[in-house]
């Protein structure tokens, strides 16, 4: 009977935060691509029209201001609006509704649209932190959940590419957190200790999944990962629930570790690296305390769909849409890709 190498043989992995399995098959590195790839990322001159400039005027008649660092204005075409009317109460359990109400916002990061993540300073990515943290404060007063992501890179359905993300705070909480909070609290209840603090410790021992890691943060690709350079930036050090409960050597190490990540991913096929990123911590509202959530860590995702190169990448399609996520490449061999990219980003070597 032959060895079980998990680069080379299929399994299974479970994944504890969602309570879901995802198939891996390294086998599958060693076929060849005949299918669909994506035109080759161009770089795009700075269009003067860009409704997101400093001083631009948007499709909803309102004029930006000329802003130097980061600009927070409502959605002109939001997903959930504050004042709606509410569903009438169901009358059958198969056919479900409840009122769903909030408010969605655009928030630039820089006012240069040629500027990424990467390119940015760390003192220009702090200040993106900090106005995080300004809106999770205000919106979490009121709202359930405050979902602050990013969609990089036209791939990603992003339609401008000046550099930007979303925040949507919602009255409810979302299927991901929602099941997130259920599976945290079990763990919890059984050990007595916060899941991601456990796993964090583990990784932190194996580090065959680690990429980059510094004083307070570790990024890493996880054990469980669908996405094939999928990763997690999880804190090393305390417990924070929330992005509100960043000191300062957190908040700085964050913006350290995301830019370094960054050149990473953008190093590793020579462009702008596409993706979809988010943080997850606990829920907020009204009601919620600043330790209500022990079982709660915060953590960054970032969602890439590139696959072999710049202009492959990986479809959710057939057998995951219909049975379960599936992956070719370990996540123990796409952290070493990342981890062997170089830390200078490749537009800045002479």
């Amino acid at each position: 009977m032959q060895e079980f190498k998990s680069t080379e043989h299929q399994h299974v992995r479970y994944n504890p935060l969602k309570d879901e399995w995802v198939l891996v098959s390294p086998h599958r590195c060693l076929r060849p691509w005949s299918g669909q790839t994506e035109a080759e990322p161009e770089e795009q001159p700075p269009d003067p029209m860009n409704p997101l400039l400093p001083g631009a005027t948007r499709s909803s008649g309102q004029r930006n201001p000329q802003y130097t660092s980061t600009y927070v204005f409502p959605n002109d075409f939001p997903a959930l609006l504050e004042r709606v009317p509410e569903p009438p109460p169901s009358e059958h359990p198969l056919f479900r509704s409840s009122a769903a109400k909030g408010t969605c916002r655009v928030m630039c990061f820089h006012p240069d649209s040629t500027m990424t993540i990467p390119l940015m300073t760390v003192d220009e990515i702090l200040a993106v932190i900090n106005e995080w943290i300004n809106q999770l404060t205000e919106l979490g007063r009121k709202y359930t959940w405050v979902q602050i992501f990013e969609n990089k890179g036209a791939i990603m359905g992003c339609s401008n590419p000046h550099p930007h993300c979303q925040i949507w705070a919602s009255s409810y909480l979302p299927n991901e957190p929602r099941v997130k909070e259920r599976c945290q609290k079990e763990y919890y209840i059984k050990f007595k200790r916060p899941m991601l603090v456990d796993y964090v410790q583990q990784e932190l021992i194996n580090k065959d999944r680690i990429v980059i890691q510094n004083t307070e943060w570790v990024a890493l690709v996880p054990y469980w990962a669908v996405w094939p350079y999928e990763t997690m930036v999880l804190p090393v050090n305390g417990k924070p629930q929330r992005l509100t409960d960043l000191n300062d050597n957190q908040k700085r190490d964050l913006a350290d570790i995301m830019k370094k990540l960054n050149i990473k991913y953008d190093n590793l096929f020579k462009c702008s690296f596409p993706y979809s990123m988010g943080f997850h911590g606990a829920p907020t509202g009204p009601s919620k305390t600043a330790s209500d959530s022990p079982h709660w860590l915060l953590h960054a995702i970032y969602l890439p769909p590139l696959l072999r190169s710049a202009t492959v990448k990986k479809f959710m399609v057939g057998y995951e849409m219909l049975a379960q996520s599936q992956r070719d490449l370990t996540p123990e061999q796409a952290a070493q890709k990342l981890r062997e990219c170089d830390d200078v980003h490749y537009k800045n070597k002479k």
